[in-house]
This record gives structure tokens, sequence and C-alpha cells, in this order.
């Protein structure tokens, strides 16, 4: 069977290197792909947003499965527009459709969503820049109506930097104003300003055909650019799976109050979801509440989940295309994995592309997936933010993590640099 993967950071190179290891595949593609998924299939320079080039590809290609990796195609429909192809409706899109993409895409949506369905969150209201200055007014008062820390949402997607978190009242004020002026473009002309909930945080992952679903390994992520979980947050810089503190009682809890009154939620809205559904959770006093969904595989997740899945993940997904996700059974390794990101220098400010990383052949105690990478002349160079994450997997996350340390330590690029306190709160 010939599959398309579309995406080019860590988390497709995870994917595609499980998918690789699947006898039911013939060929792999994936574009745009990096220097790490040209291991395992064959890159192709097409955009993750040009749908018409992608169905052309799948055309000509006789591709059967197309497994979509970002939120941004998602949330821009390209699951309808295969489905709208005459000559493509049979082809198995593993992604929701626009309407189910709203989860991640529209933060309103899902606040909305999670208190229709009875789904615990934190408290919350929505302001929009369309509706005048009295919204201001209206914000204002509700910011100051509620406790410190203040969390900002821009609605829409805003490259993971659309969340913003202050102590101060009149701070909070400030950068809502700086929000509806356009800070973070159209997807911060509505905001959503909720409660902010004190805990631990985790991340649970379900893989869905719209009725059934299979429970993935759960994992904690570091967003903090610095140590101790300091600094700039970042698209990850690191995650643990198994979760301690995601006991079978807490696990319970996330399936009854959070996970199937979802799927039921998505069906009784008329939504057919057939992907993945990304639950960031927190735990409160042993209490889950979402502080997010995302519709797609997290990163650096992605990268310590997947290397624990046992079962065949081609298999899992036609069978999610088919609506036969019931039928079968989601091994998982009882192991633990750990991985460790390393990032350009300045990131996630400014830093430098095309950078050559030299040492990639000496880290061989565990998996290195790209992240932002590509080829130039015949060498591997960075090619952003975010550029190597160094897995492995062991008996304990503590184990696991030493090993990808060490492999992290014999690879370099200018400005290379990572947290060496992953897993310090656990």
């Amino acid at each position: 069977m010939n599959v398309l993967l579309i995406g080019s950071g860590g988390r497709e190179h995870a994917i595609a290197w499980k998918l690789m290891q699947s006898p039911l595949l013939t060929k792999l593609f994936i574009a745009p792909g990096n220097a790490g998924t040209a291991l395992c299939g064959i890159n192709v320079p097409i955009a993750v947003d040009n749908f018409p080039a992608l169905a052309q590809l799948v055309r000509s290609e006789k591709i059967k499965i197309v497994v979509v990796g970002p939120e941004d195609p998602l949330v821009k429909g390209i699951s309808d527009y295969f489905k709208d192809q005459d000559d493509l409706r049979w082809v198995g899109v593993i992604g929701p459709s626009e309407s189910g993409a709203r989860l991640e895409g529209s933060k309103d949506f899902a606040k909305q969503f999670m208190e229709k369905y009875n789904i615990p969150t934190a408290r919350y209201r929505t302001f929009s820049v369309g509706k005048g200055n009295e919204q201001m007014e209206a914000a204002s008062a509700f910011i100051r109506s509620v406790s410190p820390p203040y969390v900002l949402k821009a609605d829409g997607l805003a490259a993971g930097k659309g969340v913003v978190i202050l102590n101060d009242p009149e701070q909070a004020i400030t950068e809502l104003g700086e929000m509806f002026d356009g800070k973070f473009g159209q997807a911060g002309k509505k905001v959503v300003i909720e409660e902010f909930l004190e805990g631990i945080e985790l991340s649970v992952f379900v893989l869905t055909d719209g009725n059934s679903w299979l429970l993935l390994p759960e994992a904690k992520d570091y967003k903090r650019i610095g140590e101790g979980d300091t600094g700039l947050n970042t698209g990850g810089m690191g995650a643990i799976s198994p979760v301690s503190f995601a006991n079978p009682d807490f696990m319970e809890k996330v399936k009854t109050r959070i996970i199937e009154p979802t799927i039921n939620g998505l069906k009784a809205s008329g939504i057919h979801y057939q992907g993945f559904i990304f639950f960031g959770l927190i735990n409160v006093q042993g209490e889950p509440f979402v502080i997010e969904y995302n519709v797609r595989m997290g990163d650096p997740e992605s990268e310590v989940v997947i290397p624990r899945i046992k079962s065949d993940l081609l298999e899992l997904f036609i069978a999610t295309a088919e609506g036969k996700l019931n039928s079968k059974e989601l091994v998982i390794s009882k192991d633990s994995a750990a991985t460790v990101m390393m990032v350009s220098g300045g990131y996630p400010g400014d830093y430098q592309k095309g950078l050559p990383v030299t040492g990639l052949e000496l880290a061989t105690d565990g998996i290195v997936f790209h992240a932002g990478t590509t080829i130039s002349e015949k060498l591997v160079v960075t090619n952003g933010g975010r550029v190597l994450a160094f897995t492995s997997v062991d008996t304990t996350w503590k184990k696991a993590l030493k090993r990808s340390y060490k492999n992290a330590k014999g690879v370099s690029f200018k400005g290379a640099f990572y947290r060496r306190d992953i897993g310090f709160d656990l």
C-alpha cells in the first residue's frame, strides 16, 4: 500500500519511522519532509497546504492512505477537499473534517463545545474586537474579577505563540489591547480569557474512527526554553512517557469525564471525526481538566508515544479509514521513553538556518528524530528552531533519559542548545 504523510517535523519523522516497519507498506511519500524522513521514504517538495498538488500526487502514485501531521492543513479543510474530489473520495484521510478541526482552530469553539457537553475545563469568557470598545471594558472587568495569573488565548492558530499568562491585571489588559490591535493577526481578533488552573499538565491521545477509539500512551512535555520551566514558551523541549501520576484511577476519570463525552459530543454535533485527538490536560488535585484540544498528534510527545506502540500503525490507520477500529487492539510497551529536543541558538526568537549538523553517526544508543533539518549539498543542516529530538526507550524513564542525553552530547551545530532537566518535576 502506498501512503502519503504530510508534514516536516519531528512528529512526522516519528510517524514515518513507525510506518516504515509495517509489512503492509509499499511506498511512503512525505510532503515536504525533512532530512530524517528521507531515510524512511520519498520526500516530495509540496507545501502542506497545497491541496491540488497533494491530490495530484495521490492520483499519480495511487496512494490509498493520507496521514495529516500538522494542524494547519486540517483547519484549512484538507479532509473535505479530498472528499469533494469525485475520484479521491475513496482515499482514507487520517485527520478530521474542517468542522472537527475547529476544536483546535478556534479556542472559543472548543470552550463552547466543552461547556455544552459538560467536559471539565477552566471558567472563561470570550471577547471580540469586532464588537466595539465595550468589549475592552467588559474584558477588563472580567480580568479583575478572577484571581491571577490571567490566561489570554488568541482564538485562532498563532503558530503556538497565541497563549499569554500574566500575573498583573493591568499588564493583562494591555496585552489584550495588543491582541485586538493585531499582535497575532486575525487569530487574535477574538480572545478567550480564562481562569488559571493550578496543577501539573499531561498530554493524552486517542485515535478514533468517529465511533470507537483507542487510547494511546500518555506523555508529559516541557514547553519552556529554560531549565526549571523558566523563560519563553516553545513548541516543546522534551517529553516523558508514561507519566507517573496518570494512575488507573486518574485515567478512568479522563476516559469517562473527558474522552467519551468528547467523542459522543462530536457525533451529537454531526461532526465526522476520523483521526487523532490530543487532550491537553491538567491534574488539579487528582481531578482532570481540559486546557486545550489539538486535532493531531503532539510534538515532541509523538517522539515518546509512537516508540512505545508495538502494534502496526498502518494497520490501525487502515481500520480508522474503514470505520473498523473497534476490531483492533493497541499493544503498548511497558517500557518508558524520553526525548530531549536540541534547538537553534536564539529559539524561540530569531535564529539562523543552514548550519551544518555534525556527530549524528555517533548517536547510536537510541533514535534521533529530525524536526527542523534539510539536506544541502549532501549535508544535514538546520532548517528550524527545534532541530533534533533524541529519543531512547528503557525500563525506566530515568534510564531512557540518561541514554538520550548521552546521544545529544555527541551531536552539535553552531549555537545548539538543549535543556538538561527534562523530567525534573516527576
